[in-house]
C-alpha cells in the first residue's frame, strides 16, 4: 500500500506543530501503523547525534520516540543552527555544509530540494504514514518564493494540510482567517482542516466563533486541543520552559541562559523530580542562591562567555562555586577552563580567557565532533566523589578539543565539573544520585528512593498526548485527509 501523508502547518512559530505531529505519530503507532515524522528544514539549537554520528533536530527525535521508532537523520535533512542574528550553520543530511547568512541561504536553499526528496523517499520505504511538520507560517509572503518547508513542500509531497493556531496568545480567529486569505487558491485547496490549540476553559464558548470561521474560510475546524500540562523535549528558544519556574524548590538548580544556549534538554530530567526546581537565569539578580549551577551548551561559546563577563554572571558563578557545585556541559565545559582559542575562525577567531575554574584549555576547530558514547562514569573528588562506576549513555557534538583530556566528567577536585556528554543525566539514576547528594549537603530530606526512569516518564507523556488528540480531534476526518505520497 502506498505511503500516505498529512502535513501540520501553523499560523505562527510556536503554534504547537511539533507536539501535534508527535501526538498524531503516537496515535497512528497505537493503531498499529508505522508512522514517521518529517521536517525538511528545522531551525533549532537543540540537536541530537544519531548512532551513525549524524546531527538532527531534537523535535524530530521526540516525534520518533512518540512513534516508537529509532530517530534517523532523513527525518530532518536540513538543520539550521543560528550562530548570529543574521546567520546560521547549515547542516545537510547530518553533516555541516558551512555557515551562511540568511540572504545567502535564501538564494541557495532550492539546491537542497534533491536532498529533501531523497530523505523523504527513504522514509517511504518503511512508513505507512509520514506526518510532516512545517515551519513558521505558510503566509510569510516575503519567504514564499522557492519555499521548501511549508506549501512548497506540501506540493512536492502531495500532502493535505491541517492548519494549527495558538489561542493562548489571543487573536486565534484572525490568525486562521489571515493565514488562509494570504494563501493562493491552489494552496488554500490543500488546507483540509483547522486546529485551535492550547485552549483553557470550556470549549463550547468557542462555538459561535468556530461557526463563523468555518463559514469565512470554507474549511472545517477538526479539533480544539486543550493546553496540555506535560513536559516534552523542546525544539528551540521558543520554549515556555525558560519562564515556567521562577520559584526555588527544596533543591534549586539554576541553568545559565545565555543568548546562544543550546541543548538545554540535558536538564529536563530534573524537572520530573519532586521538590526540585530548574530555573533558567539570565542575570545576576535571577541567580539567587541555588544548590547547583549548570552552564549548558552554546552555539557560540566565545560570544556567550563574553556575555557572561559583561553581564556580571561570570563573577557571580565563580562566587557561587565556592559553596555549591558548578557543572558545565559542552560549551559550558569549555568556558570553565583557562583559555579558549579559535585559530581556524570556527566562531569569532582569536582567543579569550576562560573562567579559570578548571585547568583545561580548548582549541576550537571547524571540524565537528559527532558521536554517541557510553561507558562507566566515576565522578572525581568533590561533593559527588563517592558516585562510582555508574553506567551512562549520551552523545558528543562540539567544535573543539579540550586538553588535558580527562574522564567523561572532569573536575577541579572541589565543586566544579565539566563534560562534553549531552544526555548524561537521561538514563539510569545519575540525576537522582546528584539530587540526593545535594540534599545531604544542604541538610534537607528529599525522596530519592523511587527509581526514576526518564524514558518511561516520556512514554507516559506520549500516551497522554495521544489521548488528548483522540478526545479532542476528529480522527475519522484526519484519516480521511491522508493522501498518497506524490514522490
Amino acid at each position: 500500500m502506498k505511503t500516505r501523508t498529512i502535513m501540520i502547518q501553523g499560523t505562527m512559530s510556536g503554534a504547537g506543530k511539533s507536539l501535534i505531529t508527535a501526538g498524531l505519530c503516537r496515535v497512528f503507532h497505537q493503531d498499529g501503523l508505522v508512522a514517521v515524522p518529517f521536517k525538511s528544514q528545522n531551525m533549532a539549537l537543540n540537536s541530537y547525534i544519531t548512532k551513525e554520528g549524524l546531527e538532527m533536530g531534537r523535535a524530530q527525535v521526540m516525534q520518533a520516540e512518540a512513534a516508537g521508532i529509532e530517530p534517523e537523520v532523513c527525518m530532518n535533512p536540513i538543520l539550521l543552527k543560528p550562530t548570529t542574528d543574521r546567520g546560521s550553520q547549515v547542516i545537510v543530511n547530518g553533516e555541516v555544509l558551512g555557515n551562511m547568512s540568511a540572504k545567502e541561504y535564501f538564494a541557495y536553499k532550492k539546491k537542497l530540494i534533491p536532498d529533501i526528496k531523497k530523505a523523504f523517499m527513504k522514509l517511504e520505504e518503511k512508513a505507512d504514514i509520514i506526518v510532516i511538520e512545517g515551519a513558521g507560517s505558510p503566509a510569510e509572503i516575503n519567504l514564499k518564493d522557492n519555499d521548501i518547508v511549508n506549501m512548497g513542500l506540501a506540493e512536492i509531497t502531495g500532502s493535505n494540510v491541517l492548519l494549527a493556531s495558538d489561542i493562548d496568545r489571543g487573536g486565534v480567529f484572525a490568525q486562521l482567517l489571515g493565514t488562509v486569505e494570504l494563501l493562493t487558491p491552489e494552496e488554500r485547496a490543500r488546507v483540509v482542516g483547522m486546529i485551535i490549540n492550547k485552549f483553557r476553559g470550556d470549549p463550547t464558548i468557542l462555538d459561535p466563533g468556530i461557526e463563523m470561521i468555518e463559514k469565512k474560510c470554507g474549511i472545517p475546524v477538526m479539533g480544539v486541543l486543550p493546553y496540555l500540562h506535560a513536559s516534552f523535549d523542546d525544539e528551540d528558544s521558543l520554549t515556555e520552559r525558560f519562564d515556567a519556574n521562577r520559584n526555588a524548590g527544596v533543591i534549586d538548580i539554576a541553568v545559565i541562559r545565555y543568548p546562544r544556549i543550546s541543548n538545554f534538554t540535558d536538564f529536563n530530567v530534573f524537572e520530573y523530580m519532586e521538590g526540585v526546581s530548574v530555573r533558567y537565569v539570565s542575570s545576576v539578580r535571577e541567580l539567587g542562591e541555588p544548590d547547583m549551577v549548570f552552564l549548558p551548551g552554546s552555539k557560540n561559546t566565545m560570544g556567550d562567555l563574553r556575555w557572561m563577563r559583561e553581564s556580571g554572571l561570570e563573577n557571580a558563578v565563580k562566587k557561587v562555586s565556592e559553596r555549591c557545585p558548578v557543572f558545565g556541559i559542552c560549551g559550558g565545559y569549555q568556558m570553565l577552563g583557562q583559555k579558549i582559542s579559535d585559530p581556524e575562525n570556527a566562531e569569532d577567531g582569536g582567543e579569550i580567557k576562560g573562567m579559570g575554574l578548571l585547568g583545561t584549555e580548548t582549541v576550537l576547530k571547524k571540524e565537528k565532533i559527532r558521536k554517541q558514547v557510553s561507558g562507566l562514569l566515576s565522578f572525581p573528588a568533590g561533593v559527588f566523589e563517592d558516585m562510582k562506576d555508574i553506567r551512562y549513555t549520551g552523545y558528543e557534538i562540539h567544535m573543539g578539543v579540550t586538553t588535558p583530556e580527562g574522564l567523561p566528567v572532569n573536575s577541579d577536585g572541589k565543586n566544579v565539573y565539566g563534560s562534553y556528554i549531552h544526555g548524561l543525566f537521561d538514563e539510569g539514576d545519575i540525576a537522582m544520585k546528584i539530587v540526593g547528594k545535594l540534599a545531604v549537603k544542604k541538610g534537607v530530606e528529599i525522596n530519592t528512593d523511587d527509581e526514576l526512569s526518564y524514558a518511561s516518564l516520556k512514554e507516559k507523556n506520549y500516551d497522554l498526548l495521544a489521548d488528548m488528540i483522540r478526545e479532542n480531534m476528529d480522527m475519522d476526518k484526519v484519516y480521511a485527509a491522508l493522501s498518497p505520497a506524490a514522490i
